[in-house]
């Protein structure tokens, strides 16, 4: 089964994400937009794991602790840089208390042979990927107001906060039009 582990966001971000979906996919009605229901930070993708081992995995992931902390979703960006935008992203700010979490849950299913990850933890939301070119619609809208978004365009949309209590092992299971994700346990932060 293929496996991750994440955060949740609760409803209102995500209010707030749809509606801006909805009016920037007009501008990139080609881009491959995500899911709002399906979106989550991510802390750690793990991919395919054995069932049978699922329970040793539970058991690392109970051992991780964490006090509870502010998240903010604001800004927007792109990978891998502006001018060769495949993949157009919301921020996430969890100040320090995030990438120390992601490192926690690292470091505790690297005794299961999970690969350590060897990449700067980059928390984010991605919103869409580039279908067949570069998501150049959207760029332009991050240096410049755009009328259709109000006066301060894209780039400055804050999508609201949130108290991170708790994280989640998640199950993926990939579909016609997108993963389907489905919790299948939470640790909570203490």
């Amino acid at each position: 089964m293929r496996i991750f582990i994440a955060l949740d966001i609760p409803a209102e971000v995500r209010a707030h994400l749809t509606e801006y979906m909805e009016r920037a996919r007009k501008l990139a009605p080609d881009a491959r937009w995500a899911r709002v229901e399906g979106l989550h930070v991510t802390l750690k993708f793990v991919g395919e794991f054995s069932d049978a081992r699922l329970q040793e995995m539970k058991t690392a992931l109970a051992w991780v602790k964490a006090a509870p902390f502010e998240v903010k979703f604001d800004g927007m960006g792109f990978f891998p840089n502006p001018k060769a935008a495949r993949v157009f992203w919301a921020g996430v700010d969890g100040g320090e208390h995030l990438p120390r979490l992601a490192s926690a849950i690292d470091m505790a299913l690297a005794g299961l042979d999970i690969t350590r990850e060897e990449k700067p933890y980059r928390p984010h939301l991605t919103l869409a990927r580039a279908s067949q070119r570069p998501l150049r619609e959207l760029q332009a809208l991050l240096e410049e107001p755009a009328p259709q978004f109000g006066t301060q365009g894209l780039g400055t949309r804050g999508f609201g906060t949130m108290t991170a209590r708790e994280f989640f092992l998640y199950q993926s299971q990939p579909q016609k039009g997108g993963s389907k994700y489905t919790k299948l346990e939470r640790f909570g932060l203490e």
